[in-house]
């Protein structure tokens, strides 16, 4: 992209500075995370305590929930915006990530931190690297096989295939920490070991192996399907650029951003990703002060004429369903073509 002029955003940052908004905030951090690693705890404890299949399936649901909970939380460490010692917030993340998560801290920034820089950059954008989704034309007509098939009915596969979400994950975290790019290969394979040890034999030694696999298989799927569902609204449907779009800091991370409406229970369950704006413009600025921010975005840029989309919940999900199924259309309509053109006194 040529490079343009960043004075607006220099302006905006300096208003979100002077109201103290990217202060770092550790008690407020530290009690967030007693409380969820005391709700995993409490998860822990029913998988002992209840002998009834039908609430450890929902305590399996509820697991999963924690867990991505536990996620946003690794995910504020991975930006800094913790502590202000660097040091301090890795260590945070590791922990969060590796040992309860199962996931390499260290991959997971670098890919973020790359998706951050170049948000929906065709190309610059690892988020829209996705074998089995497509986010532009040519993505989806080059997809072939098997691929070919999930793209061309990807609108209606995608909820489903979040359920998957949580093993892909996984299974890239272990590809990266035991690859040369592995800095912190030592550490993160002893937590991302141990999370094994405590995540897939805690739940069979409670229940029996048939009933703690199916409580393990449960909690990963609404992991990946809430994740999922929370990271999805964020941009996908949202403007995609390339090397050829000129566009300045400020237009890149709005105008490629989606925010979905704010209110206590919304933000509680997106852990503050409801307001990507914010979080884009200013990665290390602390989830919970994103709302008090998003206020002042919002006028600035109405003030500048800069469009800031913000939307339901529902809505958010119909505006990605219905692009997805946009840009699929093509290969529905080639297939309806060709089944025509086969057809005989056609």
């Amino acid at each position: 992209m040529s490079s343009v002029s960043n004075a607006e955003y220099i302006a905006l940052k300096k208003i979100i500075k002077e109201r103290g908004l990217l202060d770092k905030q550790p008690w407020f951090f530290i009690g967030v995370i007693a409380l969820k690693v005391g709700m995993l705890i409490a998860s822990i404890a029913i998988l002992f305590l209840v002998d009834n299949l039908w609430i450890q399936a929902l305590n399996a649901i509820f697991m999963g929930f924690v867990l991505a909970q536990i996620g946003f939380t690794s995910h504020s460490a991975c930006h800094r915006q913790i502590f202000h010692k660097v040091g301090w917030n890795d260590a945070v993340g590791i922990v969060l990530g590796n040992l309860l998560l199962g996931l390499s801290a260290e991959w997971w920034t670098g890919k973020h931190n790359a998706h951050h820089a170049h948000p929906n950059h065709d190309g610059m954008d690892p988020d829209l690297d996705v074998p089995v989704v497509a986010f532009t034309p040519e993505q989806a007509e080059s997809r072939r096989g098997i691929w070919r098939w999930m793209t061309k009915n990807q609108a209606f596969l995608f909820f489903p295939l979040l359920t998957l979400q949580g093993y892909a994950l996984r299974e890239v975290s272990y590809r990266f920490v035991l690859s040369p790019e592995s800095r912190r290969r030592g550490i993160e394979i002893v937590m991302m070991a141990l999370n094994l040890v405590w995540y897939l034999t805690l739940p069979i030694i409670a229940l029996g192996p048939w009933a703690g696999i199916g409580f393990i298989l449960i909690s990963q799927a609404f992991f990946g399907v809430y994740l999922g569902s929370v990271f999805a609204p964020n941009h996908k449907g949202m403007l995609i650029v390339d090397d050829n779009t000129q566009i300045d800091f400020l237009r890149l991370q709005v105008l490629t951003a989606r925010n979905v409406s704010g209110h206590p229970i919304t933000d509680f369950w997106y852990g503050g990703l409801n307001y990507q704006i914010e979080h884009h413009l200013f990665p290390s600025l602390p989830m919970h002060r994103l709302r008090e921010a998003s206020v002042i975005v919002k006028e600035f840029c109405a003030k500048h004429g800069i469009s800031y989309h913000e939307t339901s919940m529902i809505q958010s999900y119909r505006e990605i369903l219905g692009y997805l199924h946009e840009i699929s259309a093509p290969l529905r309509a080639s297939k309806a073509v060709s089944a025509s053109s086969s057809t005989p006194g056609a």
